[in-house]
């Protein structure tokens, strides 16, 4: 009668080789396709480069596993505070990329930000673009540097609607709505505005305007209010250029320009720059790349982001350059 015999030593050492192997090869690869990576793993000093990029929005998209959703403020917050905790970041660069976006979510954004340049240096990088509530948000920073070509400015406020009650009147239709008030349907486009509802809505721009306008002042403060309000606050947009001749930055220069500012700021000249990216765990990075591998080729779908082609929502105030507002 023989006996069974179970796997010799060399076989499980061989086998935990291989395994070990293939765990390396997924974390390449999840490095490499999605961006996967531990900050926290990196020893020494630190500069944390947090990312804001498309349009700023509150509003809830698609997460990076395509299981629940994701909000631009909540991520910027998540991150931001990270970096206020982590001991071992000594300072933050904001790199913006927008054209600005809704008023709550850069003036919630602009308070976290806010929060962490009390606690550590933010040095904020503007892009290609950063204007209205991008720089809205810019104005939070200790310090703000833009390439020479970067889209800046825009100071302003924007609400819009769409008035199509004359084309009722052509086609003989009629808007009938009940109301508890005679605002409560402000901004319908099935009736002329009245003139008393235009001098509501007009005081809400003025008001959040205002707002702007403090920011900016608190952010800059050599800027004259009265050079504010007469050019620069009127809703204009300007190159990197001209920004820093009319002091709304502080200097021109490239992201690397921002980095090295930072390290100087933090009084850390060999800290290491690093990106926060959404932590993923490895059962969902390999569930998320086998979806990816049923996906069918027949179709090609093409998906017009906000980000790429923001259109006003009406009845919600923003900040955004004009061509962004049409």
């Amino acid at each position: 009668m023989s006996e069974r015999k179970g796997p010799s030593a060399g076989c499980i050492i061989a086998l935990a080789t291989i395994g070990l192997a293939v765990m390396g090869v997924v974390a390449v690869l999840l490095v490499v396709l999605f961006g996967v990576s531990d900050p926290s793993s990196t020893h020494g000093d630190k500069i944390a480069q947090i990312d804001l990029e498309g349009v700023i929005t509150s509003a809830s998209v698609e997460s990076f596993l395509g299981g629940g959703e994701e909000s631009m403020v909540t991520r910027l917050e998540e991150e931001l505070k990270r970096a206020r905790e982590d001991d071992t970041v000594k300072a933050v660069v904001l790199r913006i990329n927008s054209p600005g976006g809704e008023v709550t979510a850069a003036d919630t954004i602009y308070h976290h930000v806010k929060m962490t340049a009390e606690v550590k240096p933010v040095v904020v990088y503007m892009d290609s673009m950063a204007a209205s509530g991008g720089y809205y948000v810019a104005c939070a920073a200790n310090e703000i540097i833009a390439n020479r070509t970067t889209m800046t400015g825009s100071i302003g406020v924007i609400i819009s609607t769409m008035s199509y009650h004359t084309l009722f009147t052509k086609l003989g239709l009629e808007s009938v709505v009940f109301t508890s008030g005679k605002f409560k349907d402000t901004l319908s486009g099935g009736r002329p505005m009245r003139p008393e509802e235009k001098e509501l809505i007009q005081s809400m721009v003025n008001q959040t305007y205002e707002r702007f306008l403090e920011v900016v002042k608190a952010g800059r403060p050599k800027v004259p209010e009265d050079k504010l309000r007469a050019s620069l606050a009127d809703g204009r947009i300007i190159s990197g250029q001209d920004a820093l001749a009319n002091q709304l930055i502080d200097a021109n220069g490239y992201l690397e320009d921002a980095h090295k500012r930072a390290r100087e700021l933090a009084k850390s000249p060999g800290a290491e720059v690093i990106r926060f990216h959404k932590e993923t765990g490895l059962l969902e990075a390999l569930g998320l790349m086998q979806a990816r591998s049923r996906r069918q080729p027949e179709s090609i779908e093409l998906n017009l982001s906000p980000s790429l082609t923001p259109k006003l929502q009406p009845g919600l105030l923003y900040l955004l350059p004009p061509f962004y507002a049409q």
